[in-house]
């Protein structure tokens, strides 16, 4: 996944910008997999847990990339630059996560409640995803239908992110499940919470901007159809030349 989203970078930025997301993904991987690797998220006793040094930094990250890609108009550009349907479409990587988690669930990594056999229901999002993204496609109604997927997506994504964290050991585990959440804290498994999950926020975040930017277009050319200009509420002037004279 970190290949296919460099590549896409490249495919519709450019090659520099693909090399600093590289490299951005690079340190990034490092530092997880020295969390997991010495054991440091899994650490309870320290303060803050250990929990915190993986938590913290990808809270912050998604906090400012969606007020960047929210408010912003380089963040409109961003969303539009990368076709819609391939955005939807990328999404489909969640059918693999799911399946792993699953694996997990049958090694005694995590509870089942973070499995599609318990109460997450995220791989019916990948599963959707294709389907989602050709839709996108169809009109209006398809990019409508996405806007309430995405959103359904997220929700999906936040109730197991939180039961992940909430029955993780630590001071957070307020879940007490059949076996704790031991995927958090054990190297190479918290690349799940620490890169996947990221990655679909950051995918969801770029898709509901392109939609509203799409709709937003369409709504403005539709006024203007109707005899109104869009930025200014007043009737559009149609200028005709005639002899020289001009007609308002």
């Amino acid at each position: 996944m970190a290949v296919v989203v460099v590549a896409l970078i490249a495919g519709y930025f450019n090659r520099r910008a693909a090399l600093r997301v590289l490299a951005g993904l690079s340190v990034w991987f490092t530092y997880v997999g020295l969390l997991g690797y010495f054991g440091i998220v899994k650490n309870t006793a320290t303060r803050p847990p250990g929990i915190a040094f993986l938590i913290v930094p990808v809270l912050l990250f998604l906090l400012l990339f969606i007020v960047i890609v929210i408010r912003s108009t380089a963040g409109a550009r961003l969303a539009l630059a990368v076709p819609l349907w391939i955005i939807l479409g990328t999404q489909s990587f969640r059918i693999g996560v799911e399946l792993f988690l699953h694996q997990l669930w049958i090694d005694g990594l995590v509870p089942k409640r973070l499995t599609f056999d318990g109460a997450n229901v995220d791989i019916y999002i990948g599963a959707s995803a294709a389907l989602v993204a050709w839709l996108s496609t169809r009109g209006r109604w398809g990019i409508r239908l996405a806007l309430a997927w995405n959103l359904v997506g997220l929700l999906a994504l936040t109730n197991v992110v939180i039961r992940a964290v909430l029955t993780a050991p630590g001071p957070f585990n307020l879940i007490h499940a059949e076996v704790p959440n031991r995927m958090m804290g054990t190297f190479p498994f918290l690349f799940i919470p620490g890169f996947f999950v990221p990655l679909a926020v950051v995918l969801h975040a770029l898709a509901i901007r392109a939609i509203s930017s799409q709709l937003s277009t369409t709504s403005s050319k539709a006024v203007s159809v109707d005899g109104v200009e869009p930025e200014t509420g007043g009737p559009v002037r149609q200028v005709f030349y005639d002899s020289g004279s001009i007609r308002h």
